[in-house]
């Protein structure tokens, strides 16, 4: 082949990819759902078929609200209570993301939501563990190998988020990889969980942060000047923090400036931020802004239950939208690679052994 690849859906299916920003609970496929609704007894389903499930997730998270689109967790949830369910919940995460291109992710989820058939946290997440490193095995033998590291979160408005730091670092060297704090963010600030991102720092943990997603600049200013986050979840109010100078040229106020000049990355979920009033819509959301004004840019799928979506339909949305080539993929997937949660060298493997080469044969 001389010359690039035409790039479609297919043709991004073909690229190495790299997701930080993947919620477990949020990308189940529908007839799992269905099937583990079965086995456990739960009837709270909002409707009974794989099509009508899947729809019916994709409409409700369509609201233009974090707080309604946390309500169809609920569901997901409700079925991930088993060793059962966690390993096959995980397994088939890690085989969706292979066989979509994904080469590195990580997955996150929150332990404490998943103790109701009497599971400790620990066993919680064994299981959990165990899942993704069947599907990795088996995702390499079907010829997609991938990587998973599992991120553990702690729910924001609760009081656990030290008991879950204290798991990440009790697992840290089988496969859990760093902390997260996660749900609603209005009322309950970064700040509040101070302790648990103290203890984080002591043991030279990583962690990064759901902010400025639903609410604003504070939050992003807390997670990165108090809290001392890695990462920004999300992160698209950092825009509040831009401004018009002369000749409209972007004036990147003092947090804005911070997270740039730091490389503090941006986990930025183009369809869920739209999703959930983040951003009002695709061709408005500040990614491409981001990118030109040198942040640390990387796309991510957030919940590909919820937002109907993978890897390869968040950048084929961007290419669509912004005109971005193989090389601006290819640039953003090494942003995500280099700021992953594992040991340098085996970032630096996938980017020069798996990543550069596999983008190479896309740009020709």
């Amino acid at each position: 082949m001389t010359g690039p690849m035409p790039l479609t859906l297919a043709s991004i299916r073909q690229a190495p990819k790299a997701v930080l920003h993947d919620h477990l609970d949020g990308g189940l496929r529908p007839a799992t759902v269905l099937e583990l609704a079965a086995q456990c007894g739960y009837d709270g389903l909002p409707a009974h078929d794989e099509q009508a499930l899947a729809h019916w997730f994709r409409d409700a998270a369509d609201s233009g609200s974090l707080e309604l689109y946390l309500q169809t967790f609920d569901h997901t949830v409700a079925v991930m209570q088993t060793p059962e369910g966690l390993r096959r919940v995980a397994r088939e995460a890690a085989l969706d993301l292979a066989a979509d291109g994904v080469v590195y992710a990580e997955v996150r989820f929150a332990p404490e939501q998943h103790l109701e058939q009497g599971l400790t946290l620990d066993e919680v997440v064994e299981h959990t563990l165990q899942g993704f490193r069947e599907g990795e095995a088996l995702a390499a033998a079907a010829g997609h190998p991938i990587l998973v590291t599992c991120l553990l979160t702690a729910m924001r408005h609760a009081a656990r988020s030290r008991e879950i730091a204290e798991l990440a670092i009790r697992f840290r060297e089988r496969g859990v990889g760093g902390f997260d704090i996660a749900g609603a963010e209005a009322g309950f600030p970064p700040s509040r969980h101070l302790d648990a991102f103290e203890y984080m720092r002591a043991k030279c943990g990583y962690f990064t942060i759901h902010a400025g997603e639903a609410f604003g600049l504070p939050s992003i200013h807390e997670a990165v000047a108090f809290c001392g986050c890695d990462r920004l979840g999300h992160g698209v109010r950092i825009t509040d923090d831009i401004t018009d100078g002369e000749g409209f040229a972007p004036v990147l106020g003092t947090v804005a400036a911070y997270v740039r000049d730091k490389r503090i990355p941006l986990e930025l979920c183009p369809s869920s931020n739209v999703q959930t009033g983040a951003v009002p819509s695709m061709d408005k959301h500040p990614f491409d802004l981001l990118a030109r004004l040198r942040f640390r840019v990387t796309v991510n799928t957030d919940n590909r239950l919820m937002s109907d979506t993978d890897m390869s339909r968040e950048m084929l949305k961007l290419v669509e939208t912004f005109g971005y080539g193989w090389t601006d993929l290819e640039r953003f997937t090494i942003n995500a690679m280099k700021s992953a949660f594992i040991p340098f060298p085996d970032r630096l493997r996938l980017i020069d052994e798996v990543i550069k080469p596999g983008y190479a044969v896309l740009i020709g």
